[in-house]
């Protein structure tokens, strides 16, 4: 019985949301700037409502755009005519949607108590905030939970803190989920809370961090963002917060800060997914995270983990120009992105924001690298476009388990190196 109820309800959902039936996912390439200021115009044509997966930075590098299947044929034509090369990277987005689900469905089907959590499924916002609870019951002694704000619209902004105990000491904060439908972040988060409680002791590298250091994890940093993408549209990216004097609603959450705020790769539009906000750290979300960081006082890394494009990004964002510690911060990314490869032999790419996959004004990184926060860093998750937002559930153990080293030579190098 329970199980019909579970599949009714999922399917009595996926009535009410949107759908992406023949949208299909194109990867562009620009040989030019005059072509680059096209692809802008393009996404900026409001009839047409194309997405960018990815959007368009330098020349020669790839732009992801989804396009819904009533516009495919004047998106194509628009291509061809001005000699765009371009591939088709995800034939029928509901496709991969309707796998997903299926999938979910499936994992359902199989618990067995409400301590039994699948790792490599993704889960409902209160499917991982009933878990957060079990692991603070679990480990009592290393995990607590504490809130740090609301969501616009009411949510609790929960925050897992893992300490071995004493006052004043350094921190690092993660964050995972901060965009709504980079689903793999939240799920990375679930297993990297889990692997820190039961790795503790354990591990030399992770205990020898927390024998020393505190570690804060948000692991749904957008939870109404979140809620919407499982009831209402799986792609929805932005916060759910209301625009004065606009229909549109929602903030990018990782344009909303105040270095660079309303700078390059933000838009002043509250209908582009990208929308900067009315003026910064307008979002409670991003508020709560920034107000906890000063509040601190001595936090030392801050790791903000996104997907895709398999990426290691560090300050800055909003300028080409390089940070005053842009060596010391490379030779790092270097270090753990060699030690993420060496898991599975996963490629990341690494460098600034800016230069690496493309300008962007009002982050996360950039905010915390101008507080003091040295070690800065941004994460893209899988993959390189193949899923894009939709990557498979039996990616997310893989994904999670080689970002761990990564994450372990941060902290490690944030702890060593007194700012």
């Amino acid at each position: 019985m329970r199980v019909l109820l579970v599949l009714a309800a999922l399917v009595g959902a996926a009535g009410a949301e949107r759908r992406f039936r023949g949208d299909q996912v194109l990867r562009i390439t620009a040989r030019d700037e005059e072509q680059l200021a096209l692809l802008k115009v393009l996404g900026e044509q409001d009839e047409l409502q194309v997405d960018f997966w990815r959007h368009p930075s330098l020349p020669h590098h790839p732009t992801d755009l989804r396009v819904p299947f009533p516009s495919l044929q004047a998106v194509k034509g628009f291509l061809e005519s001005h000699s765009f090369s371009y591939s088709v990277m995800i034939e029928d987005v509901q496709e991969l949607l309707d796998e997903e689900r299926e999938a979910m469905v499936r994992t359902r089907r199989v618990k067995r108590s409400s301590r039994t959590f699948d790792f490599g499924s993704y889960h409902t916002l209160d499917e991982i905030y009933s878990w957060m609870d079990t692991l603070v019951e679990d480990h009592p002694g290393l995990v607590s939970k504490i809130q740090i704000g609301q969501s616009y619209e009411g949510r609790a902004l929960f925050v897992l803190k893992f300490s071995t105990g004493g006052s004043a000491r350094p921190a690092a904060w993660v964050d995972t989920g901060i965009h709504a439908r980079e689903w793999v972040t939240q799920a990375t988060g679930v297993w990297t809370a889990n692997k820190i409680a039961e790795a503790y002791g354990q591990d030399p590298s992770l205990t020898a961090i927390l024998d020393t250091m505190d570690i804060f994890l948000e692991i749904v940093a957008n939870p109404d963002g979140f809620a919407y993408t499982h009831s209402a549209n799986r792609l929805w990216r932005k916060t759910r917060s209301l625009n004065a004097g606009s229909p549109c609603v929602g903030v990018d959450p990782n344009r909303n800060w105040a270095v660079g705020f309303g700078g390059a790769g933000s838009s002043g539009d509250p209908c582009s997914d990208t929308f900067h906000g009315p003026f910064p750290h307008s979002e409670r979300e991003v508020k709560a995270i920034v107000d906890f960081i000063r509040g601190h006082g001595n936090v030392r890394s801050v790791i903000s983990i996104h997907s895709y494009s398999q990426m290691l990004l560090f300050p800055y964002g909003y300028t080409t120009v390089p940070s005053p510690d842009h060596q010391e911060l490379n030779e790092l990314a270097k270090k753990a992105a060699s030690a993420l490869a060496a898991v599975y032999g996963t490629k990341y790419t690494f460098g600034s924001i800016a230069s690496t996959i493309y300008p962007a004004g009002g982050t996360t990184v950039d905010w915390a690298y101008e507080l003091g926060v040295k070690y800065s860093f941004s994460l893209e998750l899988r993959d390189t476009g193949q899923h894009g937002f939709l990557l498979p559930s039996s990616q997310i153990l893989p994904t999670a388990t080689e970002t761990w080293p990564a994450l372990l030579a941060i902290l490690g190098h944030g702890l060593e190196r007194p700012r």
